[in-house]
């Protein structure tokens, strides 16, 4: 199975010691996890697919993707798919060490998060100000906004400033907050407040 190792930092075919799958009544996303060993440092990895639609009665366990040690971040079902589309491409240029790449792709994210609530202004520094006075994101989420869309520096001038990787590292965990923040966690209070109100 390919995975990439945390101890190598490299994709490895590690081989596969055990796995369990989850189809349970009450969760509509089966799980399989995997225990796998690294072939080339023989540490253990373990590993999470998800059980996705591929065609008209078609599915498929989906890319492998670590759950420990030092986990991949999850990507909630609940996003919009140009958003997760968005999210997952960036994750992908991070893997493959192309930080500059990532950074592109949490600005491209932002913006796609502003097409999903149609905001007027076309530039993405209008489009979270539009977010803000809607009150859709809060100060604290617009501030983290502004912080990747400087560092993408996709509307200024092309300079020689390298993006590192602690730094891809950060402005992809701001990114993906911003969007559980949006549209899981907004969605799951006003769940939370509507069953309190039934009660």
């Amino acid at each position: 199975m390919l995975i990439e190792c945390a101890y190598c930092d490299s994709n490895v075919d590690a081989m596969i010691l055990g796995e369990h799958k989850s189809f349970r009544i009450d969760d509509p996303f089966p799980f399989k996890v995997t225990l796998l060993e690294c072939p080339v440092c023989k540490n253990a990895i373990l590993a999470g697919q998800e059980f996705y639609e591929v065609g008209t009665d078609k599915y498929e366990w989906n890319d492998a993707k670590r759950l420990w040690p030092r986990p991949e971040k999850y990507l909630n079902w609940n996003l919009p798919k140009i958003v997760r589309n968005a999210l997952e491409e960036a994750q992908k240029c991070y893997k493959a060490k192309a930080y500059s790449a990532c950074t592109v792709m949490c600005y491209r994210s932002l913006d796609r998060i502003c097409a999903e609530y149609n905001t007027k202004n076309k530039l993405l520094s209008g489009g979270l100000k539009e977010l803000l006075n809607k009150h859709i994101i809060d100060r604290r989420i617009y501030e983290w906004g502004e912080v990747i869309k400087e560092n993408c520096n996709i509307d200024e001038p092309p300079t020689n400033e390298k993006i590192f990787k602690d730094e891809a590292r950060d402005l992809l965990d701001f990114t993906i907050a911003i969007c559980d923040y949006i549209f899981v966690l907004t969605n799951k209070y006003e769940s939370f407040m509507k069953r309190k109100e039934k009660i």
